[in-house]
């Protein structure tokens, strides 16, 4: 079971918190592409598929509004790779 994960628009991140510590993944727009830029989830948290969920979140979103998703974080590109039901949205 993934944690919940919220979406702060403001700060251009997706974070959830997970037994006390905080993961987020971190963005930027760029027109109409969202571009993930980092990825991080606390060691103490690590292992339980944070990350991946982050990530799936941001390409939820980017589908849900009609976004390309440029993956600048290394993670991320390599989640999208595992991923092909999200190849359509790669800019």
């Amino acid at each position: 079971m993934h944690p919940a994960i919220s979406h702060d628009a403001g700060y251009q991140r997706f974070v959830t918190e997970v037994d006390g510590h905080t993961a987020a993944l971190d963005y930027r727009m760029n027109g109409q592409t969202l571009e993930i830029t980092h990825t991080r989830v606390p060691e103490a948290i690590g292992g339980r598929g944070i990350a991946g969920a982050l990530v799936q979140a941001a390409f939820e979103h980017a589908r849900a509004h009609g976004l390309r998703v440029r993956t600048l974080c290394s993670y991320a590109a390599a989640w999208a790779d595992r991923h092909p039901a999200v190849h359509d949205l790669l800019a």
